[in-house]
């Protein structure tokens, strides 16, 4: 029996896993949600700080708090953001330790369906909101098979075993998101799809950093024999596009945004 559980204590794979495309879908998720500058943000579940520095770069904060629950993931990310005035712990996102209504907005790339608590998770992250700010995040699709690993994904199935289980992944469609947030009593809602268009140098570069051995595919992926890792690539390569001229792989994933006001 493999060992298909999340863990996110190898920062560094992690960094070559989703890094890129964390940055992508977060300068169009940053687009849509048009922050005015000076506010004061909250980041949870800011990982290695990719969008921590994102939001450092292009939105003009007066201030920077951002909490995570992989201490490895805080490592890096104080690392890199060494010379920024950010304010980053270790914490429970089901557990914040900080004031009622102490930020603009309180935003999550990426995380909210891994919090196994979702909706205390969601009152927490309302409760430190001031009144009138946003409450908001995006969550990769994983209910209709589109996150950025739904490639090899699909060449599991191919080849008749069943992908790794994504934690919280009912709560990552477009209708599980909105009923997520009305419960916890925001209102004034917007939602909006991002398709993200990825390219990797060639198939090897792609399997490579889609399959590290910290997330669940990269064990399934270490435990298959030669033979079946052979079958599975070949699934794979035949459910993406075929490669560039230059042998790139070019292929889109979606993730679901979506924003409310604290009343």
């Amino acid at each position: 029996m493999v060992d298909t559980a999340v863990a996110f204590d190898d920062a560094s794979a992690y960094e070559d896993f989703m890094a890129r495309w964390s940055r992508a879908i977060g300068i169009d998720f940053l687009d849509w949600l048009a922050p005015p500058s000076g506010s004061k943000w909250l980041e949870i579940g800011c990982g290695t700080g990719v969008f921590t520095k994102l939001l450092l770069e292009r939105c003009s904060p007066s201030a920077v708090a951002a909490v995570d629950s992989a201490p490895a993931q805080i490592e890096l990310a104080r690392t890199q953001l060494n010379k920024q005035q950010v304010d980053i712990q270790v914490c429970d996102a089901q557990r914040l330790p900080f004031a009622d209504a102490s930020f603009d907005i309180v935003a999550s790339a990426l995380v909210i369906n891994f919090i196994p608590d979702r909706s205390r998770a969601l009152a927490e992250m309302s409760r430190v909101c001031r009144p009138g700010g946003r409450v908001t995040g995006y969550v990769w699709d994983f209910a209709g098979e589109r996150s950025a690993g739904w490639p090899l994904r699909h060449g599991f199935c191919r080849i008749g075993l069943d992908p790794p289980p994504i934690p919280g992944s009912d709560d990552t469609s477009e209708e599980s998101l909105y009923r997520l947030f009305v419960s916890t009593g925001l209102e004034q809602f917007a939602l909006r799809s991002i398709d993200v268009t990825m390219t990797f140098a060639s198939f090897d570069d792609y399997w490579r950093s889609q399959t590290p051995r910290f997330a669940p595919q990269g064990k399934m992926v270490a435990a298959l024999t030669d033979r079946d890792r052979e079958r599975l690539a070949e699934a794979v390569r035949a459910a993406l596009p075929p490669p560039g001229l230059t042998g790139g792989i070019t292929y889109t994933a979606r993730a679901h945004a979506i924003e409310g006001r604290r009343s």
